[in-house]
């Protein structure tokens, strides 16, 4: 199994550092992360958050590509409905070409109202306008569409569907699914039968809610006041417009001693070795070709990023490379 480390450049006020640092640093961990092994790189995206989310994610891919050579670069997720479907199989044909064919390309629909409205995007039309954008990037990336092409002949689109209906959705399409969990690939291998795909080219992979730490008992008080204002801003922005309330804030301790209820519901904070484990067992027998971790929570201080890099790569990776051996 490969293994990435994703980024989402919040700043958050409690923790707030120059945003021309923050956004350097990451880049320099992107290096970092190449160096020492990484097999890929994702990044994601949201608007108007109190701070300072990262709203560009394929504007950040770029720059990240023109600073390595080998690592894969990705979206987890683009939310594609605030886009024009044109503008976007552009953007992501640039960054196909800088990057010299390492884009792996993830969408979502999109769940929160602020966002849709600040672009002028129907947020009760999402699922349709994205299972349509997906046909029409491809027909873009073809002859007679847009120029210039992506690198790779089939530029790898990547869906971040939840739930069954989605993955159901993502197999009859023939598309990858962004999810690392084994309860998904029923439903996906369900639609890429319904969808006339052969089986042989699934595709999953996806983000494990976690930390990985080679002491946890000495790291997790550092850590912890970041995942709670992680969970409980995630939580407050996901009601946010719809009349629903706030809410209560989390407990970190709580989250991390109960399993996974779905997203949201806990965070796993461990050895290497046991991290390797929990993978494991959430993936199971489904066809995960990757999973990722956060490099950073929440405005985590640089140097317990480096070190969270440091030990993804280093530690963790190999033992899950074992596996594929």
């Amino acid at each position: 199994m490969k293994v990435g480390v994703w980024f989402d450049l919040r700043n958050p006020p409690r923790w707030r550092r120059d945003p021309a640092r923050l956004y350097a640093f990451v880049l320099e961990m992107c290096e970092e992360a190449e160096h020492l092994g990484a097999d890929s790189i994702w990044f994601t995206e949201h608007h108007r958050f109190e701070d300072d989310y990262l709203p560009q994610p394929l504007t950040f891919a770029a720059a990240a590509a023109a600073r390595t050579r080998r690592v894969r670069l990705g979206t987890g997720i683009l939310i594609a409905p605030l886009r024009k479907t044109a503008q976007l199989a552009e953007e992501a044909a640039v960054v196909d070409l800088v990057s010299g064919g390492r884009l792996d390309l993830g969408l979502g629909a999109g769940y929160r109202a602020p966002e849709f409205d600040l672009f002028g995007a129907d947020i009760a039309a999402r699922y349709r306008t994205l299972d349509a954008q997906v046909g029409e990037l491809r027909r873009l990336w073809g002859e007679g569409g847009v120029t210039p092409a992506p690198v790779q002949e089939h530029l790898p689109i990547w869906l971040g569907y939840l739930g069954p209906k989605g993955a159901r959705r993502a197999g009859r399409m023939g598309e990858c699914l962004l999810s690392a969990g084994a309860e998904s690939w029923p439903e996906y291998r369900a639609g890429l039968a319904e969808g006339g795909h052969d089986l042989r080219g699934a595709r999953m992979a996806g983000g494990i809610d976690g930390f990985v730490s080679d002491d946890p008992e000495r790291d997790w008080p550092l850590v912890a006041p970041h995942v709670a204002y992680q969970f409980d801003s995630y939580r407050r922005y996901m009601v946010e417009g719809t009349g629903r309330p706030v809410p209560r804030p989390v407990d970190p301790d709580l989250l991390r001693s109960r399993p996974s209820r779905g997203p949201l519901s806990s965070f796993t904070f461990d050895t290497p070795e046991n991290m390797a484990a929990h993978v494991r067992k959430q993936t199971g027998a489904a066809p995960v070709e990757t999973v990722w971790f956060g490099a950073s929570v929440a405005g985590l201080p640089e140097a317990a990023v480096a070190r969270h890099v440091e030990v993804i790569c280093g530690r963790l990776r190999p033992l899950l490379q074992e596996d594929a051996s």
